[in-house]
Formats: structure tokens, sequence, C-alpha cells
């Protein structure tokens, strides 16, 4: 009985919804369809790794590959855009202190997106429409194994997803350049040298000739510059996405109303250069710039700290900009038409640059920390430095298959989607993004819930960090053996592997279960209800005074 009125009211009545500002309710309907999302995704993962152990009964060739499309859009799209753009809506107002530029658009996103992930998800478990989510050309327009209706679901639903993220861009920007009314008119040229790291950059010039700062106080934090870096490279992404997606969509046309054109009439290869250049800047966008923000705004609040090497970090972060948008062709150096000079240059040189980059976002966090031990060994900074492994395994990995040799052998096998993305996705973005939500539910909630159990908060740490990597290393082994991705194998050839990556994907899965769990017995299901409800408060307030006095 006492668990049952946990779960309903909350552990000491849970949250009171009716004190929360807008910005903090949009937030948190943010994250919680986010880690929605993430538990679809997780059992997804499970059913591959059922089917790639004892082909089960109820999926066939055709919805196993269905699963496989759906299955990264879900989970990088339905649950790691939704919680990151929920994060970064609020951490902007938040830490600039001024309102947010809409609260009607920032609502407009969370629906949007979260429509259209429905949609997609639809298209493969009605339809087993399963171009892959690469849609490599002309596959996505191949109507002699797919139906037109099942592509028409695709691609609308990953409309309304790039609809919703270029909302969020147009948000994000700006929260950044509008004044509110009461306060002084920012120029905007300081504002955009900040925001793009020039003057952390000149930062470091003037201090090697000897001469004072460019700026001392520079207009945008850190972690603001972070985000507004990596929003560039979203921004692009979703125009290629979306460019993508109106191809396919004029070639339905074609097929429906018999216009006579030919999928020849697109090349394959410059279509897929185009293609993994916008798709790669999800990895270099979301991923590693937003990723290193999270870890230095991470950093100083675990830490209450200035961060370490302010200047250098923000050069770093152009730096990464500029390498993100010249490192696509790895994905393409398997590809014999592909120009020899683009896989040396592009897939090889530049991408090394990655390790540069991350590795010094690495060090200047993890220096950050150690400057400020002795630390108490929170939740936040658990999961920090979970994520901080994470990518510590998972960039290495990936810089092992950008050589041309190399890849030749692992490119499309298992140690691509073990050992690489889903290390670096749910070891290393995922628990980053955990610290967050742990460091943030208190601001979100106005300081008015308390944890649940600590034991199960414990739990899921070390049942997500042990099965993502234990996925991950035991996926890598199988592509090492010769497992082909993309690739169902009904004989047991690589079941040893398969058994034991399938054991620590239920770990992974029974970990966002205790999470899920834990949170709500903490905010109650009355709580989690009231989320969405609209608020009773302005929407010019961010976090309201009475919490902010408590906190104080």
């Amino acid at each position: 009985m006492r668990i049952k009125d946990i779960l309903i009211n909350g552990n000491e009545g849970g949250l009171d919804h009716t004190s929360l500002s807008p910005l903090q309710k949009i937030t948190l309907r943010f994250v919680v369809i986010g880690l929605i999302f993430y538990g679809v995704a997780a059992v997804e993962g499970m059913l591959m790794r059922g089917q790639e152990i004892k082909p089960l009964p109820f999926i066939d060739d055709s919805h196993f590959f269905a699963i496989m499309t759906a299955h990264p859009i879900v989970g990088i799209f339905g649950s790691t855009y939704l919680i990151v753009f929920g994060a970064f809506l609020f951490l902007v107002p938040y830490l600039m202190k001024k309102p947010i530029f809409s609260v009607k658009l920032a609502n407009f996103t969370w629906i949007i997106m979260t429509i259209g992930t429905v949609l997609v998800w639809l298209s493969g478990f009605i339809y087993h429409y399963a171009p892959l989510y690469t849609v490599y050309w002309p596959l996505p327009v191949d109507f002699n194994q797919f139906s037109v209706a099942g592509a028409t679901m695709f691609v609308v639903g990953l409309a309304f997803i790039m609809i919703g993220t270029l909302a969020f861009i147009v948000n994000i920007y700006g929260t950044v350049f509008y004044t509110p009314k009461g306060q002084k008119k920012q120029p905007i040229k300081p504002l955009l040298m900040s925001a793009f790291g020039i003057d952390g950059f000149l930062n470091i010039v003037n201090k090697i000739r000897g001469k004072e700062p460019y700026v001392k106080e520079p207009p945008l934090s850190l972690p603001i510059v972070a985000i507004f870096r990596g929003t560039v490279d979203t921004f692009l992404d979703a125009l290629v996405i979306l460019g993508a997606g109106l191809l396919i969509l004029f070639y339905i046309g074609n097929h429906v109303f018999q216009w006579g054109l030919h999928y020849h009439s697109v090349d394959a290869l410059l279509y897929k250069n185009v293609f993994w250049w916008g798709l790669d800047l999800i990895a270099d966008g979301l991923v590693l710039i937003y990723v290193a923000g999270t870890w230095y705004l991470l950093a100083m609040l675990i830490t209450g700290r200035n961060l370490f090497m302010q200047n250098i970090a923000r050069a770093a972060l152009l730096l990464e900009l500029i390498v993100s948008w010249a490192v696509w062709s790895h994905h393409l150096l398997s590809d014999q038409p592909q120009p020899e000079i683009m896989k040396l240059a592009s897939g090889e040189m530049i991408t090394a640059f990655e390790l540069i980059t991350q590795g010094l976002a690495f060090f200047i966090t993890l220096t950050t920390l150690w400057l400020a031990r002795p630390l108490k060994m929170s939740n936040e900074l658990k999961f920090l430095l979970g994520g901080l492994l994470g990518f510590a395994l998972a960039v290495p990995a990936g810089i092992i298959q950008a050589d041309m040799g190399m890849n030749r052998l692992l490119h499309n096998t298992q140690w691509v989607a073990g050992a690489h993305f889903h290390v670096a996705i749910l070891v290393g973005l995922t628990m980053t993004l955990y610290s967050a939500i742990y460091i943030m539910l208190p601001i979100l909630t106005n300081n008015s819930v308390k944890l649940f159990s600590q034991k199960l908060a414990n739990w899921h740490f070390w049942l997500h960090l042990i099965g993502g990597i234990g996925m991950g290393a035991f996926m890598g082994m199988a592509g090492i053996d010769g497992m082909l991705r993309r690739h169902v194998y009904t004989e047991g050839e690589f079941l040893g592997y398969m058994v034991l990556a399938g054991i620590c994907g239920a770990m992974l899965l029974l970990a966002w279960i205790i999470f899920m769990f834990n949170i709500i017995a903490t905010i109650g299901i009355k709580g989690l209800i009231g989320i969405f409800l609209p608020s009773k408060l302005e929407k010019e307030v961010i976090v309201p005074e009475t919490a902010t006095a408590a906190k104080g």
C-alpha cells in the first residue's frame, strides 16, 4: 500500500506542479517524453538482440529491418534530441537571466517532434518501411518492396522532427540575441564574437603577444557558447535531412502520378556525400560540441568554480565547429567510387583532429574536477564520470575505423555498431544526460522533491555503465570475428557473443526501468500529470522567486 501511495503522490508529498513556471513545465515535458522514447528504443534494441540469439516467431526479416530503421530515429531524435533541447531551452534563459524568446514555440517544438517520432515508428510497425536510418539512394524509393503509404508516413514524420528542430534553433537564437523590456540592449557584434568563440581565440593571441586580454568578461558564458556552436551544426543537419525528405517525397509523387522519372536521375554517390555531410553533423554538432558544453556546465555546477583553461575551451569549440564540417568522408572510406583524396583528407586526416578537440574537452573537465577535490560522489558526478569514460572508449574506437585499411575490415561489422556508436550514445551521451537530469531536478522542481531511493540510483548507475560498455564490447568482438551489421544470423554463428550482448542489453533496459520507477516515486503520478497542465505563473518567470530565496 505504501508503494502505491508513493507512486501516486510521490515521496514526501511529491512534486507541487502548481508552483512551477511555464518554462520549468515545458522543460520537464521534453524530458519526460524523451525518457519514454528512450524506453521504446531500449525495448527495440532488446528485440534485435533476441532475434540475433534465436529468431523470434513474431518477427520476420521485413519487421526486423523496420525495427532497425526506427530504432536510431526513436533513440536519437525522439529521445536524445528532446532531452537535450528541453535542457537547453531552460539553461539559455536561466544562465542569461532573461525570459525565453517564445514559450509557445517551445511547446510547439516538443509536440511536433513527438508526433513526428511516432509517425516514423508507425511507418515501420504498420507498413514495415525499412530503408534504414541512412536512407541510402535508391532504397527509400524502391516501391517494389516498400509501400507508398509507409514511405509517406516516414517522410512526414522526419519532416515534423526537422521542423521542430528548426523551431528549437529559432528559439535559442532569439533568446541569445533579443533584449527583454527593461534591460540594456547589448551590441550584436560582441555577442556574435562570443557565441563563435572568437573572443576566446583573441584572448589567447593577446596573451602570447604579452597584451591585455581582448575581453576580460565575455558576454556569453562557456556553456552558452557550446549550445550556440552545436546549434549551427544542428541547423545544417536539419536542412540536409529535410532536403532528403523532399527528394523522397518528390519520387513518391513520381511513382503515384507516373511522371516517368527514373531513380537513376539522382547520382547515388553524390546523394550519399551530401546526406552524410548533414547526418554526421549530428555526431559532431549534437554529440561532441553539445556534450563538451554540458561537461563544462556540469563541472562548474558540481565544483562551484570557474572552468580550467576557459579561453582554450572556447577556442577548441570553434575548432571543433570547423572540423565538424569536413570529416563526413570517414563514413565513405569503403565506397570504391569515392575519390581517394577525399578519403585521405576528410576521412582520415581531418577526422583525427576530433581526438584533439574532444581530448581537450576531456582534459579540461577532469582538471576542473581535480582542482576542486575533495568532492562528494553525488549522482551527477558519478554519471558525469561515466559519460567521460564512455567517450574515452568510443571516440578512439571511431578513430580506428577512420583509417582506409582498418575501415575495410571493420566498417560494415558489428564493431561500428557496438564499440563505436552504441558506447558513444548509450554510455557517453546518455550518462552525461542523466548527470544533467540529476543536477537540474532540484532547479526544475523548486527544490520541492526528495529522491525516493539512493540505492535505486546506485543500481541505475552500475547497471547502465556495465550494461552499456559490455554490450558494446561483445558486439565489437563479434564484429572483429566477422559479424556483419544490418544482417540477420539464424544459425547461431555468433551465439556466444550475442548471448553476452543480450544480457548486457537487458541490464540497460533494467537500469531504465529502475530509474523511471525512482523518478515517478519521487515526483508522483499526480505531479507527473501536473507537468502537462498549464502553469499559473507568468511566462516571463524562469524560476519562481520563492524557490530562489529557498535555495539561497
